[in-house]
């Protein structure tokens, strides 16, 4: 079997979102994905990676991770070289699976869970789009309400926003009423009326439904250490889950500090990418809970080896979703087959609105958990619709 073309598309609307598809002569097509960049990561796949990759056996998939992860560039960032090797990655090992008619679950090692609790984040439906990113809400309750326009809810009305995530059987949710104030400072500061303020969903929610959901604080690095402790000080009297990237996380001692001094459990996530940025965290003794985005991390293959890490310091894992169809499901493949995964995030606004457009299959979502996707390889395909509409951009090279 022999690589014999790559292709890349990308649609105007979506246009942090770039997949991949990698043609064999035996006509598997395998299929990965990536986000943010996705212009550069178009350009460094037919520049770089194509000429490396066309003529080779699609099935040496560590060997091509290792050309393509390890290289010379990108070896140690989450950039354009990285994502690009992470996309391809995810194409190669839903190839395999194609070529032994197996789900992607069975090729690494089969199932640890018969089904995986999901988390919502509460984002909105353009939260990550162009122009939108990491968009901020501060709407005063003036904000029309549309079906899961969760990220108006968590600030306006969060106590039914919590109540309506129970009802569907989430017993888990993400927010981030912080990053309007970091904004304010550059989070180098936070005085206490802003710090009340911004504990409103907080209380708002437990009143709502007591501790019948888990709460999950994202911070997006925006603060640094003397900052985040001041919020946590406050933060922990509402029991929540985890804080996410409370600081900038390139400081494992600075982590590290702050884990101990908040008592909050932290959460390293999608902006960490390789296994030593990982294991120089958790031997730093900076993380509790350990997040893996498959198209940022290196992909399947490294993103594997960073879940076994994770285990052998007695972590779990929740991989990461809010960003594309693709990357749910090969996230999902990888849960379920790792013993220590405890949680997957979805986007229930995402999954209700423009992932059904992009992909023929999406993971079924059941009372709150995800149940193992059927058919072969990563069980999705691009849809038909999204390769025929007029901002899809693609590119080929190969033949």
């Amino acid at each position: 079997m022999k690589i014999t073309k790559i292709e890349t598309f990308r649609l105007h609307e979506h246009a942090n979102l770039l997949w991949v598809e990698v043609h064999t002569d035996e006509g598997q097509v395998g299929l990965g994905e990536t986000f943010r960049g996705a212009e550069a990561v178009e350009a460094y796949i037919h520049a770089i990676c194509a000429p490396m990759l066309l003529g080779k056996d699609p099935l040496q998939i560590e060997r091509h991770n290792k050309t393509l992860l390890r290289g010379y560039l990108g070896f140690n960032g989450s950039g354009v070289e990285t994502r690009a090797a992470s996309a391809l990655d995810i194409a190669l090992w839903d190839i395999f699976g194609k070529a032994a008619q197996l789900p992607l679950y069975q090729l690494l090692g089969g199932l640890c869970h018969d089904r995986m609790r999901a988390y919502n984040t509460c984002a909105g439906i353009n939260f990550n789009s162009r122009g939108e990113q990491r968009r901020t809400i501060t709407t005063g309750g003036t904000a029309p309400r549309t079906r899961y326009d969760d990220q108006v809810a968590f600030v306006d009305y969060p106590d039914e926003l919590a109540q309506s995530l129970v009802e569907e059987g989430f017993s888990a949710m993400k927010i981030w009423p912080f990053d309007s104030v970091a904004l304010q400072s550059d989070g180098q500061y936070i005085g206490a009326r802003d710090i009340r303020r911004a504990l409103e969903p907080f209380d708002k929610i437990r009143r709502a439904v007591g501790d019948n959901i888990e709460i999950m604080c994202e911070f997006h690095s925006l603060w640094n250490t003397t900052a985040a402790l001041a919020i946590a000080r406050e933060l922990g009297q509402y029991n929540i889950l985890w804080a996410e990237d409370p600081i900038k996380m390139d400081s494992p001692q600075a982590l590290a500090d702050y884990r101990r001094l908040s008592g909050l459990p932290v959460c390293g996530s999608e902006t960490l990418a390789t296994r030593g940025t990982f294991r120089d965290l958790l031997a730093a003794d900076a993380l509790d809970y350990v997040m893996i985005d498959l198209s940022w991390c290196g992909g399947i293959s490294e993103a594997k080896k960073i879940a076994a890490l994770a285990e052998a310091y007695q972590k779990p894992i929740a991989p990461h979703d809010c960003t594309g169809p693709v990357v749910l499901m090969a996230s999902l493949h990888l849960g379920l087959s790792s013993p220590n995964a405890i949680f997957q995030e979805v986007v229930r606004a995402y999954l209700a609105g423009f992932y059904p457009e992009l992909v023929t299959v999406l993971p079924e979502l059941q009372r709150g958990y995800l149940l193992p996707p059927a058919g072969a390889g990563l069980g999705t395909e691009l849809s038909a619709g999204l390769k025929a509409r007029p901002d899809c951009i693609t590119r080929s090279s190969g033949r």
